[in-house]
């Protein structure tokens, strides 16, 4: 993993030189080349490289030098980490003319008093990084400073006692190892800490191995962590949050267009309407536009791994890819996965996720758009009505659920038990608590039933599941779904205004008892036909019969696998009666218009 970080620094230019960072500062204090003050400058946010000694700056006597905190710089009392500032920028000064001015600004007591008022004038914060600007010259960017903080800086890289040299784990050469290493930032969104977490850390006792203090655990060299941090920071900046982790990854070839990186459509943060299937309006809506941007990064790469596999020379074809899931803890930064692979061998697992997903919309008209992970993984929280903070609720319960589930993506695998289980939950509480809105017969959440879907087709190799509804299926529980569909479409035709509906009252039980309850579903059926015009009656009692040839014996009790059949016939069949529906509104719809016209 280190060297994988190292690699793509060095590939991307990213490197910092060791002992430094890229800071903002929020302001400058400005000084004339005589010493006197005459202001304060805001910046807005701009980067600065600026010296930085890392994790020695957390302690109670060191600081940064030449930027920090306002908190520390102006004191309301002189404490270690002031002094040591000030004597970092007396020792600058005997090289830095600019940096004499601003010492000897820091020792005026009145000149001191008058910055730091004018700081509060501001409304600096205490947590904010202030520097100098003398004249028109930055202080932090002074050419002096790369000389002087090369050599001023060594007295802090002292090797751990006993190990003067040892192997660096990602170059292999040999090196003094650093006691501590600077922090990466950007996990404070998934518990990381504000100021940063620390990827290599050997601070207690239980870290430690065969008699090794500290950072002799795991020697690096300075120049080579610090092309590791520039790399993790640069990658974290653009990493999304998901289920109280980052998801971080890259290749080892730089892609030739943004449209080749699989990832980002299955793994992105961002929530939308669609990723609801809200498809009110879906007749103004075509596939072509809804899914070409998936649909082309997929021709694209499949044009990229067919000519490897045919010879052909590619020269913007990455070897492999690299994802890293990383969150915070107590300081650190904790990698809870990290995999790597080939693109060829990514793009057929991803292939397949789509592939397993694939099922026809609850309206029956075509398949259902694709949505991002973070909406599938909502499917498998407790159903609530409120669903505030849904992405703290992700990362609390789902905590060992994300992790397996991009493993299984990533390379085809199976899913945990718990993902059906907890698909099955969302949709029997849906089932009981939710009503048709009077248009389509009302269907199981369409994203529950796709997790359902992949886990019988990877974990109980079910073969006869298709994207719509299969008569031919030979699974009697698969068929009682598609049966009970049909009752509560005949209740709803029947009696458009009923208080309960059968699914609200039956689904649940007859996802795990059919043979309790079909007898009394099949009894209540006859009143709903007798309500029914003969054409329509008829067409209900032929539908009827054909699926209970289908279905044989009755099963008394179903299992977690047979639960999951039941929703899919349920979804599938209701959604193959929605799609008749609108075909019949469709071709009615002509013939009610001349009538009102004649009228």
């Amino acid at each position: 993993m280190l060297k994988a970080l190292y690699d793509y620094a060095r590939r991307m230019n990213l490197t910092l030189p060791a002992g430094y960072a890229e800071k903002t500062i929020k302001a400058f204090l400005c000084l004339t080349k005589d010493g006197h003050f005459v202001g304060v400058r805001i910046d807005e946010g701009n980067l600065f490289r600026c010296p930085d000694i890392g994790s020695l700056a957390n302690g109670t006597d060191k600081s940064n030098l030449l930027v920090e905190k306002y908190s520390v710089v102006f004191p309301p009392e002189p404490t270690p980490k002031s002094r040591f500032f000030r004597e970092g920028m007396k020792d600058l000064g005997g090289m830095e003319p600019l940096a004499e001015i601003c010492w000897k600004a820091l020792e005026d007591p009145q000149c001191c008093a008058d910055m730091a008022t004018a700081l509060e004038q501001h409304k600096v914060k205490p947590m904010d990084r202030i520097s100098f600007l003398v004249e028109s010259t930055y202080l932090v960017e002074c050419p002096t400073v790369v000389s002087w903080w090369e050599t001023y800086r060594q007295q802090f890289q002292k090797p751990v006692k006993g190990e003067e040299f040892s192997l660096c784990l990602i170059t292999g050469q040999p090196t003094a190892p650093m006691a501590t290493v600077p922090k990466s930032t950007g996990l404070a969104v998934v518990g990381g800490h504000s100021s940063g977490d620390a990827l290599i850390c050997f601070d207690k006792p239980a870290f430690c191995s065969y008699g090794l203090k500290k950072s002799a655990n795991a020697p690096v060299s300075e120049e080579a962590f610090a092309q590791v941090k520039i790399a993790l920071d640069t990658l974290l900046k653009d990493a999304p949050p998901l289920a109280g982790m980052k998801f971080v990854h890259w290749y080892d070839k730089p892609l030739a267009k943004p449209s080749l990186d699989l990832l980002p459509p299955i793994f992105g943060n961002m929530l939308s309407e669609e990723d609801e299937e809200d498809e009110e309006g879906e007749d103004n809506l075509s596939p072509e536009t809804e899914q070409a941007a998936i649909r082309q990064a997929r021709r694209e790469a499949d044009r990229l791994v067919e000519s490897v596999e045919s010879g052909q020379a590619v020269t913007d074809l990455p070897n492999r890819y690299y994802i890293l899931l990383l969150s915070g803890a107590n300081g650190r930064v904790m990698v809870r996965q990290f995999t790597q692979g080939s693109y060829a061998e990514l793009k057929a697992s991803l292939d397949r996720w789509y592939a397993d997903l694939e099922l026809i919309n609850r309206h029956g008209t075509r398949p259902l758009k694709p949505v991002k992970l973070a909406a599938r993984l909502i499917r498998l929280l407790k159903r609530q009505n409120s669903n505030k903070k849904v992405f703290e609720r992700l990362r609390d319960e789902l905590p060992g659920l994300t992790t397996p589930v991009f493993h299984a993506i990533l390379h085809g695998t199976l899913l945990p038990d718990s993902v059906a289980v907890r698909a099955l939950q969302n949709i029997r509480s849906q089932m009981l608590t939710e009503e048709s809105d009077g248009k389509d017969l009302m269907v199981p959440d369409p994203i529950s039933c796709q997790w359902l879907k992949v886990w019988l087709i990877r974990n109980q190799k079910e073969a006869f599941l298709m994207p719509e509804y299969n008569p031919n299926h030979p699974n009697p529980a698969y068929q009682i779904g598609a049966m009970v569909a049909v009752y509560a479409a005949l209740q709803q035709q029947a009696y458009p205004d009923v208080n309960v509906t059968v699914v609200q009252r039956f689904f649940a039980s007859a996802q795990q008892t059919p043979a309790l309850v079909l007898g009394r579903l099949a009894k209540m059926s006859t009143h709903h036909l007798a309500k029914l015009e003969k054409p329509a009656a008829k067409a209900y009692e032929a539908r009827l019969a054909d699926i209970s040839a289908r279905i044989g014996e009755i099963p008394t009790v179903l299992a977690l696998p047979e639960q999951s059949l039941f929703a899919l016939g349920y979804y599938q069949m209701s959604a193959a009666m929605n799609q008749e529906r609108r075909e019949r509104y469709a071709k009615n719809a002509p013939a009610v218009r001349e009538e009102n016209e004649e009228e």
